[in-house]
């Protein structure tokens, strides 16, 4: 490792754990237009502080989980990373039934850790509608008393409520030009949009051109799921040249919103990724793959620009996932989602200039010396922290 890496990390550390900010940040649900998924069902995953130092590290600011554990919450406090927290599914009955158990949790969630950790969204329920409809008819009030919950407590010009759709929503959506909601959820997602576009949040989609790919791979071409060079779609209705999937599934959703009335309402990716391994009929699902999709869709977001139908809504996503999670069920391509590896290398290379695979050690230092400095903090107080901090990379600098 050189001299002037190895400084670097050891003054990235100091700012990262000094108690005074450096930098105050504008209150905004996304910034930019790249996110993750931090999904935890794993029992081989980084501790919440080191995901925190990986996170800062790769640069990644906007994160999403999928629901409000503690851990985490403290873990993000006083980091500047902008975080969606998720109301699990199984608690949309108990908040639609009661106005104060709704409350309660964004109290006890939500209120009870801000300011410090910047917690800037409320998903209510993951993909309820096209799915197992017992909760479809709980999901509208479950988000009307969260938002009253947050409206009530001040907070509604910080924290913005949405929920999470799959494509299994839309009766149609090739050509893009072609889509509409399904007729057996339409009485519930109208009324959901309008409250949606009464309180300003967007319609936030699940979009895997991987399982879309896997659904009918004899008339998809794998290079128009990866962004990759190909002759791509023409929709003649609107008179638009595709060449890449996600693009497409993203205006059949804008096609669908524009039906129901409403048009102006943004979309927003909270899941798409590719699988580097699968089962025997999951053939896509391969390291080169996920590299080439995870790599494109990076350059996508980069150039911050809207789909060729909305060309004014700048493309924002959260990839799908941060780790390969090895206790989550289903096929074996729900395991293998992860940009990362447990030990905080990249699974493969897709341009993060801090973390490629060759320095996975230097980031397990940096790892180790940020939690000597979180312990130092918490016992003895932030300025023995700086100087165990500084101690530590002097005797390591040294090294070199």
């Amino acid at each position: 490792m050189k001299r002037g890496k190895l400084f670097v990390q050891g003054l990235y550390l100091l700012l990262l754990w000094s108690n005074d900010p450096i930098v105050a940040w504008a209150a905004e649900a996304f910034i930019g237009t790249y996110g993750i998924n931090y999904g935890r069902i794993a029992d081989n995953i980084p501790s919440p502080d080191e995901v925190v130092t990986l996170l800062r590290a790769a640069k990644i600011r906007n994160v999403r989980i999928y629901d409000a554990d503690h851990s985490v919450l403290k873990a993000f406090s006083g980091t500047g990373l902008d975080l969606v927290v998720g109301l699990p599914n199984g608690n949309l009955k108990d908040v639609n039934a009661s106005e104060d158990h709704a409350l309660d949790w964004v109290k006890e969630n939500v209120q009870s850790f801000l300011p410090d950790t910047r917690i800037r969204g409320i998903a209510v329920g993951n993909e309820v509608l096209g799915g197992s409809n017992e909760l479809w008819s709980v999901l509208l009030g479950a988000v009307k008393n969260v938002y009253n919950a947050v409206k009530k407590l001040q907070l509604d010009d910080v924290v913005q409520i949405t929920t999470a759709h799959s494509s299994a929503v839309f009766a149609n959506s090739y050509p893009p030009s072609s889509c509409k909601f399904n007729d057996n959820v339409d009485q519930y997602m109208k009324p959901l949009l309008a409250f949606f576009h009464e309180i300003g949040s967007p319609f936030c989609l699940n979009a895997y051109p991987f399982l879309a790919y896997l659904s009918d791979p004899g008339n998809i071409d794998v290079n128009y799921a990866l962004f990759q060079k190909t002759q791509g779609i023409y929709d003649e209705k609107n008179d638009i040249h595709y060449d890449n999937m996600l693009d497409a599934i993203i205006d059949a959703a804008y096609v669908a919103l524009e039906d129901a009335g409403f048009k102006k309402m943004e979309v927003i990716v909270t899941e798409t990724g590719w699988a580097s391994k699968g089962d025997s009929n999951e053939a896509a699902a391969t390291v080169d793959n996920a590299r080439t999709y995870n790599y494109n869709l990076r350059k996508r977001l980069a150039l911050r620009k809207g789909t060729p139908l909305r060309p004014k809504y700048a493309l924002k996503a959260y990839i799908f996932a941060l780790f390969n999670e090895n206790q989550k069920p289903g096929p074996t391509s729900e395991r293998n989602y992860g940009l990362f590896k447990p030990d905080g290398s990249i699974s493969y290379e897709i341009g993060f200039p801090a973390l490629k695979s060759s320095s996975a050690t230097s980031l397990r230092v940096s790892l180790k010396v940020s939690m000597q400095v979180i312990q130092a903090r918490a016992c003895f107080g932030s300025n023995f922290a700086v100087h165990v901090a500084s101690t530590v990379i002097l005797i390591l600098f040294s090294r070199f």
